[in-house]
């Protein structure tokens, strides 16, 4: 028997029930963003907590916007959607390509194993789902030195995002070796950003998953790079490494991601997430310190079953 399954299902269970519970709006009320960051607050105190509007770019609501805007982190495996889509885009990855995983992977003195089930060989969309450390430490292989930055550049993750005063700035350090690029692209050093870059990043990936494809090119579509994307953040906060999320009744499409200092210490968990997934309105980003990112996955939960997205029940 799959003991670990079995424990995962049980706690979504209860996650479930406890959500269910603790949504009991006064109906005559309707819920607001402001109001479901409130209540996120008061679930995780120290969440830093960003809501935004994707056709619009303006902040929903927020959770601590001060400290959201100054705290730089290492952002972990949320970095993986962005570039993987863009290197399927651009066509210098096939998203069939499938890459075995012994879940054991030491890439310059980090250990990165993979938390994820024994499984075959993965493809992309399954990668993304259980955030294989192995598949995309092999997608790196796909990049010369210096070019993540030009791929991550037009998300907006590197740069000040205007959403609030006495922003800091990503610390970004471009890698000149393979090693260095591998642990780059898994979010674990070179790289530290702000919730509210990290929230922008997203949106600008919400676009591009909705945006029309080019055809013609002689390259993969950019379809393609959508369709594998949005199906891999689908199942992640589905069944997925990020499967907590959905425990707030409202379907959203989403990646954790947990990284510790660069001088070690204390692990930091995040939540990147588009809901609702069918038809992305609004990202949703959590940075929980001294936490991991399936934490970070239940306070979106919470945010979720609290929001304007949740459908009253009759």
């Amino acid at each position: 028997m799959d003991t670990r399954g079995v424990r995962s299902a049980i706690l979504m269970a209860i996650g479930v029930a406890s959500l269910a519970g603790a949504c009991c709006c006064d109906p005559q009320v309707p819920p607001t963003w402001p109001s479901a960051a409130a209540h996120a607050a008061q679930f995780a105190p120290q969440a830093r907590v960003v809501v935004l509007d994707i056709a619009s770019g303006h902040l929903l609501a927020a959770s601590h916007l001060p400290e959201a805007a100054r705290t730089l982190a290492a952002p972990g495996s949320t970095l993986k959607p962005l570039v993987l889509y863009s290197l399927i885009a651009s066509g210098r990855w096939d998203p069939s390509r499938r890459v075995a995983c012994t879940r054991k992977l030491r890439i310059a003195g980090h250990s990165l194993n993979c938390s994820h089930p024994p499984a075959d060989p993965m493809d992309a969309r399954q990668a993304l789902t259980w955030s294989c450390n192995t598949y995309f430490a092999a997608l790196a292989g796909a990049l010369a030195p210096g070019q993540l930055r030009a791929l991550l550049a037009p998300t907006g993750l590197l740069s000040q995002t205007g959403l609030a005063p006495a922003e800091a700035i990503a610390v970004f350090h471009d890698p000149q070796t393979p090693d260095a690029t591998r642990l780059a692209l898994l979010g674990v050093d070179g790289v530290l950003v702000t919730p509210l870059e990290l929230a922008t990043a997203y949106r600008w990936l919400a676009l591009q998953l909705a945006a029309p494809h080019p055809e013609g090119t002689g390259r993969p579509p950019a379809s393609a790079a959508a369709q594998v994307v949005r199906d891999g953040l689908q199942d992640s906060a589905s069944f997925g490494m990020a499967g907590a999320a959905s425990l707030g009744g409202v379907a959203i499409a989403g990646k954790t991601g947990t990284a510790s200092p660069a001088a070690g210490g204390q692990s930091h968990g995040w939540f990147v997430g588009l809901a609702p997934s069918d038809a992305p309105r609004a990202v949703i980003a959590v940075y929980l310190p001294a936490r991991h990112g399936a934490d970070a996955a239940r306070v979106a939960a919470d945010l979720l079953a609290h929001s304007p997205l949740r459908q009253p029940q009759p």
